[in-house]
């Protein structure tokens, strides 16, 4: 981390102990604002900051009544980012998203003039995607990509930063339309947000129910947040950690050169370079926001789970045997050891 951010940014001029201390306290300060309105959930806010600070994408996996929406918010509001949510339908059409041209009356006559979709916000939170048809999930794909639409020959480009939080109910299947791999792929991380404990429910319960609510305060802007995903690409890493990283990821692909047997029994697809890029992208964050300018394989680890269950595409054996994706990669984990 020899090298500083641009000096325009919030984090120029300071040493590495300082950058260090600055985002080590983010975690803290968010979890803080956050639990105003969140009751536990803290892996699910980690795993949150670790796709913001990295500059990803996150697909949210959970039941309905689980506060998705709410938590997507809130962190919005933590960082000062312009939010808009969209809600995915099966008659949602691309432009409903990206938005479209209208004719309309000004001094010099009538001209078409491009009225923005509401994905021209920092933050979208893209509510049941798997609701809509493939060529709407398909007007994502640029705008998550290449943080930029096109529309009647124009680009524009989209708000910086720009994130896409997409949500998915795991129960209802029916007419619904799964994200083709590809899209999946553009996700740095799926978080699963499971039902709270008993006391935690209850916190819940107790809070939305007295009518009292306790404000948000922004705590940092879209420019720090920017800088600070610079300051995360500039954490070392050495050899040894970045090659097990990629050695995860590719002991999920089935019949390839040292593939374990039981990666070419239960698995059709395999993680792509995306999947070694987010492991290590996500672990420099991790050890940047405990405090630590160095990456351990420890951090890799931490990150498997929600980096590659939406990149492991299991077959029907597997599924017959009652085999799961995080299974497979708690095997993988243990396949590899301590290298």
């Amino acid at each position: 981390m020899s090298d500083s951010t641009d000096s325009s940014s919030p984090a120029a001029a300071m040493s590495e102990k300082e950058v260090v201390e600055m985002v080590a306290g983010i975690r803290e300060k968010m979890m803080n604002e956050v639990g105003k309105v969140i009751v536990g959930q803290h892996e699910v806010i980690d795993q949150m900051l670790i796709a913001l600070m990295a500059g990803g994408h996150c697909l949210i996996t959970g039941a309905p009544g689980l506060a998705k929406t709410l938590l997507v918010k809130t962190v919005a509001d933590v960082f000062d980012l312009s939010f808009n949510r969209i809600q995915f339908t099966p008659d949602l059409m691309p432009s409903d998203i990206t938005g479209t041209e209208i004719l309309e009356d000004t001094e010099q006559g009538r001209r078409m003039v491009f009225n923005k979709g509401p994905v021209f916000a920092h933050m979208i939170l893209a509510d049941e995607i798997n609701r809509t048809p493939p060529k709407t999930q398909a007007s994502l794909l640029e705008a998550m990509q290449e943080h930029q639409v096109t529309v009647a020959g124009n680009t524009m480009h989209l708000p910086e930063p720009f994130f896409v939080l997409a949500t998915q109910n795991p129960i209802e299947m029916e007419g619904t339309y799964p994200l083709p791999e590809a899209q999946l792929d553009r996700f740095m991380l799926n978080i699963v947000i499971d039902y709270l404990s008993e006391d935690e429910e209850v916190a819940v319960v107790t809070r939305t129910t007295s009518g009292k609510k306790e404000p948000v305060h922004r705590l940092f802007t879209g420019a720090q947040l920017q800088a600070f995903q610079q300051v995360v690409k500039k954490v070392p890493i050495a050899e040894d950690v970045a090659r097990y990283a990629v050695k995860l990821a590719a002991s999920s692909r089935p019949n390839r050169p040292g593939s374990p047997d039981f990666v070419n029994e239960w698995v059709s697809w395999g993680a792509g370079t995306r999947a070694s890029q987010n492991l290590v992208l996500g672990a420099k964050t991790r050890a940047l926001i405990q405090g630590r300018s160095h990456v351990t394989l420890d951090d890799i680890r931490s990150l498997a789970l929600p980096v590659l269950r939406h990149r492991i595409l299991i077959n029907y054996r597997a599924e017959a045997e009652g085999v799961t994706v995080a299974k497979v990669i708690g095997r993988l984990i243990e396949s590899l050891g301590g290298k």
